[in-house]
């Protein structure tokens, strides 16, 4: 049985908002990701696409919750299914 009641509309997947991470380094914090934002609906196929450097990698690492040592989120929301993962 659907958990969701008829007629009410399904949480994305995944959903990313205003996600900021910033990195330190040896002259003080850098923020490498600013106020990034997507949401995946079920059955949805996503990529994030761009230059050398732009930060895919680091929002990627940052939904798996699989930052470097260094960087870590510092603003925004990631949620899987409604379930809010930032802090956890």
């Amino acid at each position: 049985m659907n958990p969701i009641a008829k007629g009410a509309v399904a949480p994305p997947s995944l959903e990313v908002r205003q996600l900021r991470v910033g990195v330190q380094t040896g002259q003080g914090s850098a923020e490498v990701v600013s106020d990034v934002s997507f949401s995946v609906g079920r059955g949805e196929t996503f990529a994030i696409v761009g230059e050398s450097g732009c930060g895919k990698s680091l929002t990627a690492l940052s939904v798996m919750q699989l930052l470097p040592e260094a960087a870590q989120i510092t603003g925004g929301a990631v949620r899987i299914g409604g379930l809010e993962l930032t802090g956890m």
